[in-house]
């Protein structure tokens, strides 16, 4: 691995790898952290054995990691930045912190404090913006999930204007049930002003749901889950935001949130192009099986990783990274190594207007992921941030 990075904390440096799409051999050049040129090499480079060079990931629905709680009383800026460096790790380049039903004052507190993280090089490199998950969201048993019923809200344009003011106008995502009163205003406020609008903890019928995409909503917050277990055969909220072309569906494939059969079928519906892997990781990431408390409820946290609401039977967010997506996705649907990648990183990207990554472009950033296939899945090696060298293995 050693040999197929050249010089790599000069300003200007290469790498060459196995191309993630075509895994043929390339040569990629870097210069004052973009990716300058590519080139196909020869496919034996002096018998060096090359690892996959990918874009780096971007992981739209992050609640927390690392023991840190982007919706806790005791968010800090340390917290954040611990965070994000653990996020590296994982191969995690950027991401949307995302706050989650709660109080007013703890959501506008907590974005206060996410914008002055924003001033760090750092924090800034990987976090384009924000995902508001609620507070308008259902809040009927089932389609609420896990979020707190007594911040379930209506709809109101004012407070969000106060949230995004409070979040330095950097809340890039919002999630709500648009079957909602007042639903319809704020999401063509949003459309109006560049927040995208997914649908998510929805209770919506079918005509409610084509309104919304009417309106300008394009995302459906992971598809399948924040639902009720009994729901009509016919009419749910999942058959029409799968028939509707308007919308990308982010997933959950952590292996507990949809069956491989799901993940098939969605994939079939909506193509390589249309679908987005996301994480919905929590803070709970990486600790040890247990009763926790994680948005104002406790939560069982069981050794496989799964982790549920002690009081109802539902999920309450995830433990496992988005490069453990990539590896499932591929596994649990014969998709390649390059189209589950691109699920991760190229869609999402083209989703928010990010034109400077998520693919490997010259004159794109060079956040890039250097990994090693093997029988278990993919081994991240290195994590490259603008240019840097953020993790080594």
């Amino acid at each position: 691995m050693s040999l197929s990075v050249e010089n790599s904390n000069a300003v200007s440096f290469s790498i060459n790898a196995l191309h993630y799409e075509t895994m043929l051999p390339v040569r990629i050049e870097i210069a004052d952290g973009r990716i300058l040129a590519i080139s196909d090499l020869k496919r034996s480079t002096a018998g060096e054995k090359l690892p996959i060079i990918a874009p780096g990931l971007i992981d739209n629905q992050v609640n927390g990691y690392a023991g840190v709680d982007f919706s806790g009383e005791d968010l800090t800026i340390e917290g954040i930045v611990k965070a994000t460096r653990s996020l590296w790790k994982t191969g995690v380049t950027t991401y949307l912190p995302t706050l989650i039903t709660n109080s007013p004052v703890n959501l506008i507190r907590n974005f206060r404090v996410l914008v002055e993280a924003l001033t760090l090089k750092e924090v800034e490199l990987s976090v384009p913006g924000f995902h508001l998950e609620g507070p308008y969201l259902s809040g009927d048993d089932g389609f609420r999930g896990c979020h707190p019923l007594q911040y379930i809200a209506i709809p109101d344009v004012e407070q969000l204007m106060n949230f995004q003011q409070a979040a330095g106008g950097k809340i890039a995502q919002i999630t709500l049930a648009p079957e909602l009163p007042g639903s319809g205003e704020l999401i063509s406020y949003c459309t109006a002003n560049g927040v995208q609008v997914a649908i998510g903890h929805s209770n919506a019928n079918s005509k409610e749901i084509h309104e919304a995409c009417n309106l300008g909503a394009r995302l459906s917050t992971h598809l399948g889950n924040g639902c009720a277990n009994l729901i009509h055969r016919h009419h749910n909220p999942i058959w029409p935001q799968l028939a509707d072309d308007r919308l990308i569906p982010t997933l959950i494939a952590d292996g507990h949130h949809l069956t491989q059969d799901e993940l098939k079928v969605f994939l079939k519906v909506k193509g390589v192009g249309g679908i987005i892997l996301t994480s919905d990781i929590t803070f709970l990431a990486g600790m040890p099986a247990g009763r926790y408390r994680f948005g104002g409820a406790d939560v069982i946290l069981s050794e496989d990783g799964m982790l549920k609401s002690a009081d109802q039977d539902c999920l309450a967010g995830a433990t496992m990274p988005l490069l453990k997506g990539v590896e499932n996705m591929m596994r649990f649907t014969g998709c390649s190594l390059g189209e589950a990648i691109n699920m991760a990183s190229k869609n999402v990207a083209e989703i928010y207007g990010w034109h400077d990554r998520g693919q490997l472009l010259p004159g794109r950033r060079a956040d890039l992921l250097l990994l090693k296939q093997v029988t278990a899945g993919l081994v991240l090696k290195q994590c490259y941030v603008l240019g840097q060298q953020v993790y080594l293995i």
